[in-house]
């Protein structure tokens, strides 16, 4: 999987302007505030429908302008290209292959990119929800249908909430409620039981090829942390949900909240069996979010014959020249690569090949 060339118009500071990428490393580099981040941002939202720097599109929007639209011509194999565009409007995103508009399950795994940035250590820095959601996309990547799983098992546990909200409110009985939540609590746990199972797979998958002692010789370990367990057979995982559910209802008409399901669960990261977040040095976080990326894209490969895009912002103000070389000679030979960096003797200490371009006001101009 290539991106052979990338086109954007009316985002960010991007008034119009297109870049022919290398099949190997590209180094986008400029001063701060050129907009050598909106080129990468650009990448992801064609590749994951998604910003990795707000959850609202329309704010990419070129100001005063009422579209942003990005296009992609990706490689995919031999002399098969696709057309990617993503049309962003105040209302309205939309994702199309080969000038037809799909639907984002439909278009997801046209492109798949892997993004490395300051906010995305959240995932080793902060709540279990950022390692929830890496484990989903992770799983999306490789099969994209998940994502249609996850979307319904969001709306079933908003459902549920309202109205465990509503028998708090209303004063309901606890028969009363087990009764009205029965229907969603079967729905609940038959998507949870889907969700466990993948998660708990991915999770096995990364291990496999997680390369603990790239950066260090601290020994870095990832394993699914259910919410669950203790509780019963975590193995026969449908039935042990739904007879903790039942059992719950009381607590949950208390809370208002579903308290039970794959919502709450976790993914653990430990170096040396230390628990990373809270023990480990920013070093250390920095290198297991890494490894966790690197273990991504092996998995991705081993499942669709091809690696994903790897994208890495700032590289220099998040990884000393030490990681960021063996980190690139990891890397070679596989992943097409896109770095950006506002320190251009990074590139000249590091002697690497590949394409560069200057980013000055939005504008990317090759070298």
């Amino acid at each position: 999987m290539q991106l052979e060339s990338l086109e954007a118009a009316n985002f960010r500071n991007i008034i119009s302007g297109k870049i022919e990428l290398d099949p190997g490393l590209n180094f986008l580099f400029g001063d701060n505030g050129q907009g050598k981040t909106n080129w990468l941002e650009a990448i992801s939202i064609l590749a994951t429908t998604r910003s990795f720097r707000t959850a609202k599109l329309q704010e990419a929007i070129r100001f005063d302008q009422e579209l942003a639209v990005i296009d992609g011509i990706v490689r995919v194999s031999g002399e098969i290209t696709r057309e990617l565009r993503a049309l962003i409007q105040e209302r309205v995103k939309q994702f199309a292959i080969n000038g037809k508009r799909e639907s984002v399950p439909n278009y997801l795994g046209q492109l798949h990119a892997l993004v490395f940035t300051a906010s995305g250590l959240e995932v080793v820095r902060g709540g279990p929800e950022h390692r929830r959601r890496f484990l989903d996309e992770s799983i999306i990547a490789i099969h994209p249908p998940y994502s249609a799983t996850i979307a319904e098992y969001v709306r079933i546990v908003k459902q549920k909430n309202a109205l465990l909200q509503t028998a708090r409110d209303e004063e309901y009985s606890v028969e009363k409620t087990a009764e009205l939540l029965e229907p969603w609590n079967q729905q609940l746990a038959v998507l949870a039981g889907k969700i466990h199972r993948w998660r708990e797979r991915v999770v096995e998958r990364l291990n496999e090829v997680l390369e603990k002692h790239l950066f260090s010789s601290e020994e870095v370990s990832i394993r699914y942390a259910s919410a669950l367990e203790g509780k019963g057979d975590l193995t026969d995982y449908v039935p042990l949900i739904s007879e903790r559910l039942q059992r719950r209802v009381q607590a949950e008409l208390v809370s208002g909240h579903s308290l039970i399901g794959p919502h709450r669960d976790d993914l653990e990261i430990t170096f040396d069996g230390h628990d990373i977040r809270r023990y480990g040095s920013s070093g250390q976080q920095r290198s297991a979010f890494l490894l966790l990326l690197l273990a991504n894209i092996s998995v991705y490969f081993a499942t669709r014959d091809e690696y994903p895009l790897f994208l890495i912002d700032d590289i220099d103000s998040e990884l000393d020249v030490d990681r960021i070389a063996r980190l690139l000679e990891f890397l070679e030979g596989k992943t097409q690569t896109v770095v950006t960096t506002s320190k251009p003797n990074i590139i000249q200490n590091l002697g690497t090949r590949g394409a560069l371009f200057q980013v000055a006001a939005g504008a990317a101009k090759p070298l």
